[in-house]
């Protein structure tokens, strides 16, 4: 992989650049949809190029369980497997400690924010009682984590596995993407700081590891086609973030990932991002891994992050929600939906607009609310794709708009 930066802005850590790969050129920064199963959801390969995305990520875990790595190794790798022919990343398994783990445990998610087993802020909770940490020792009810990896209940057949840094590599060796990822654990945004603490130290030993496997594997296969990316971690706590990515940003990866929480406040991520991105190597591509509202992502790109992926443009769309331009419409204020509308809702049965009068996508040129909005109530799962197309095609032009005022000086 070779990576190239080709603009950089005057005005924040924002930047524009090239990164090569056998399977093309990312124009970055940008965005990466996720393909945990080898599948956009809703959407054929070909259908997910017309959206303009340019690199996709699979779930290293979840296609290990099915339908195997040998399976997709035997096909050809993911990208004959899936008919992907642009370029693809495959994650570690890393954040199903987390997914799968403490987050399940307290219904958390990276960021922590209201939910039905948690409705009030972890700040507002932690004054009230302290029980709500998770301490150095702690343990998982389903997971259980070692020095040497991670034992898993599969979430398909409850059959006991264990993943660790040699059995990721391997499994993403075989899978074939051409970007892959070391395997860390995700910290949850309650850990106190000597779990978390200890838990930096393992994914900096998981990092060595991975890289040692990676390289043998390479001299024994003669393939030399997957970059290797490491994660920093280190949770809400700046020492911890600052000292991952001197760690990490000094190993011979490829490029680097900037995983883990953000605590109880994504107002402070800039912040945070500007701790880690600070200590890395400048010429080498940054990852921002799971976070991509659309709130978030001039931020993120502003301080410097490269690619991100997230789930909320399919996320959405399998909700019924259709993201659009705020000056089309009154801003629809409920949270991460501050510009978008909600195709259930019987009103749009007699609106004959497009989803987005600005929007150029094959959906809104095509298609209008009121056929969308019957689509959903009629339980039809075309509405589904229809909306996923349109969210993807809406993100990937929302980037682009963001690299023209890079490139413009505007930001």
């Amino acid at each position: 992989m070779n990576f190239k930066i080709s603009k950089k802005s005057k005005k924040s850590q924002a930047r524009l650049g090239f990164m090569e790969t056998p399977h093309g050129v990312v124009e970055t920064p940008c965005l990466v949809p996720v393909a945990t199963q080898a599948v956009v959801k809703t959407l054929a390969s070909e259908e997910v190029e017309k959206t303009n995305s340019q690199i996709l990520i699979c779930n290293t875990f979840h296609l290990h369980l099915r339908p195997g790595e040998k399976f997709v190794e035997k096909a050809g790798g993911l990208h004959k497997f899936m008919n992907w022919k642009k370029p693809l990343m495959t994650d570690s398994g890393g954040f199903q400690i987390f997914s799968l783990g403490f987050g399940k445990d307290f219904n958390t998610g990276k960021v922590l924010k209201s939910t039905r087993n948690y409705t009030e802020s972890y700040t507002e909770l932690r004054r009230k009682n302290d029980e709500f940490s998770i301490k150095k020792g702690s343990q998982p009810r389903n997971v259980k984590i070692t020095q040497d990896g991670v034992y898993f209940k599969s979430p398909v057949d409850g059959v006991k596995l264990f993943f660790g840094p040699k059995d990721s590599i391997k499994i993403q060796e075989k899978l074939r993407a051409d970007i892959i990822f070391a395997f860390d654990e995700c910290t949850s945004p309650i850990a106190d700081y000597q779990y978390t603490k200890k838990s930096l130290n393992k994914t900096h030993q998981w990092a060595k590891v991975c890289l040692k496997v990676k390289k043998s594997l390479r001299l024994s296969s003669g393939q030399a086609h997957q970059s290797l990316f490491g994660i920093v971690q280190g949770g809400k706590y700046k020492d911890l973030r600052k000292e991952s990515a001197k760690f990490i940003g000094g190993l011979e990866f490829d490029g680097f990932g900037i995983g883990g929480e953000f605590g109880s406040d994504k107002n402070l991520m800039p912040k945070m991002l500007d701790w880690v991105i600070s200590e890395l190597p400048e010429k080498k591509p940054r990852h921002l891994l799971g976070i991509g509202y659309l709130k978030d992502i001039e931020k993120i790109i502003k301080s410097g992050i490269d690619l991100f992926d997230c789930t909320v443009p399919t996320h959405y769309a399998r909700r019924g929600i259709a993201f659009i331009h705020p000056h089309t419409k009154r801003s629809y204020g409920v949270g991460a939906r501050r510009w978008a509308i909600n195709l259930r809702q019987a009103k749009f049965l007699n609106n004959r607009e497009p989803l987005d009068k600005n929007c150029v996508c094959n959906v809104c040129l095509n298609y209008k609310k009121n056929y969308i909005c019957h689509l959903l109530r009629a339980g039809e799962l075309t509405a589904l794709k229809l909306l996923t197309f349109h969210n993807l095609y809406y993100f990937n032009n929302f980037v682009g708009e963001i690299k023209v005022k890079i490139k413009n000086g505007e930001i």
